[in-house]
């Protein structure tokens, strides 16, 4: 048996004290809000028929997936090994443009 609280694999679909296993492995964590959030959270939770939980796992899994898309910063650089400049190529594309 996997200690307390953890599930193996086959038995994600599980369910533990009323818990969803969304992993292998459920976290506990204490988040300080300030009144404000607690109480819009209170909120949403409630017109939505959600537990509080369930929301921060939605909003973590949301910064989680923008944090993955492709910024600024990781586009830059991005004509480094093509062989041209990317002012050449844009010159060349208003020149089309213009003509």
């Amino acid at each position: 048996m996997p200690p307390h609280g953890i599930l193996r694999r086959d038995e994600r679909s599980l369910c533990s004290l009323g818990t969803v296993m969304y992993d292998d492995v459920i976290m506990r964590t204490i988040v300080d809000l300030p009144d404000e959030q607690v109480k819009a959270l209170a909120r949403l939770c409630e017109s939505r028929g959600i537990s509080r939980a369930e929301a921060v796992r939605r909003a973590v899994a949301r910064l989680l997936a923008d944090e993955q898309r492709p910024g600024r910063e990781q586009a830059f650089g991005a004509w480094s090994g093509k062989g041209i400049k990317s002012t050449t190529l844009i010159r060349e594309l208003r020149a089309e443009w213009e003509a």
